[in-house]
C-alpha cells in the first residue's frame, strides 16, 4: 500500500485563516452589487411594462368610444324634442358603459375660464363687461375625458377624447 504524502491544497480558493481572503471578499462585494443592480433593473422593467401594459389597453378602446359619442350626441338631440322614456334608457345605458370604461364629462359651469386643455371655442359672443372676457358663454357640446388619476404621468391632450366646445365672451 502506497502513502501519499504530498500535502493536500485548500479547496477552492481558500487559503485557510493564515491567507489572505480579501480578493476572494472583492469578488463576493461585487458579484453582490451585480446582483442587487440586476434585480432593480429587472423590477424596474417589470413596472414600466405592467404601466405601459395598463395605458395601452386604457386607450385601445379610444377610437370605438369617440364613434359611439357621436351616437349619443344624436340620442341627447332626439331626446331633447321627443322626450321618449326609452330613448332616456338608451342614454343612460351609454353614460353607463362610458363610466365602466373610464370615461367623464367635460361639462364646464357658465362663466368659469376657458380652458384650452379641455375645451374648445367654436364661437365668441360680444361683451361689454370686462369680468367676463374670456369666460365662457354656453356649451356647446359636452366633451369628454378619460378621469385623471392623480399619480398619471399622461399629458392632458392624451386624457381628452372629445373638447368640449363651447361659446366664449370676448370683448367688443
Amino acid at each position: 500500500m502506497k502513502i501519499n504524502k504530498e500535502k493536500k491544497k485548500p479547496f477552492g480558493n481558500a487559503q485557510g485563516k493564515q491567507g489572505n481572503n480579501e480578493p476572494e471578499n472583492t469578488e463576493i462585494v461585487l458579484l453582490k452589487n451585480q446582483l442587487a443592480r440586476a434585480l432593480a433593473d429587472y423590477d424596474n422593467l417589470r413596472k414600466r411594462t405592467e404601466e405601459e401594459k395598463s395605458l395601452w389597453i386604457r386607450f385601445s378602446s379610444q377610437r370605438v368610444l369617440t364613434t359611439l359619442l357621436s351616437v349619443l350626441d344624436n340620442f341627447e338631440s332626439a331626446q331633447k324634442h321627443l322626450n321618449d322614456a326609452g330613448l332616456a334608457i338608451a342614454i343612460g345605458e351609454f353614460r353607463k358603459v362610458f363610466a365602466e370604461e373610464g370615461l367623464e364629462e367635460i361639462d364646464p359651469p357658465p362663466e368659469s375660464d376657458f380652458d384650452h386643455n379641455f375645451q374648445e371655442a367654436v364661437e365668441t359672443v360680444g361683451t361689454e363687461d370686462q369680468n367676463k372676457n374670456g369666460k365662457i358663454a354656453e356649451i356647446i357640446l359636452t366633451g369628454w375625458k378619460f378621469k385623471d388619476e392623480e399619480k398619471s404621468d399622461v399629458p392632458n391632450d392624451r386624457l381628452v377624447i372629445r373638447h368640449a366646445k363651447v361659446k366664449v365672451y370676448k370683448i367688443k
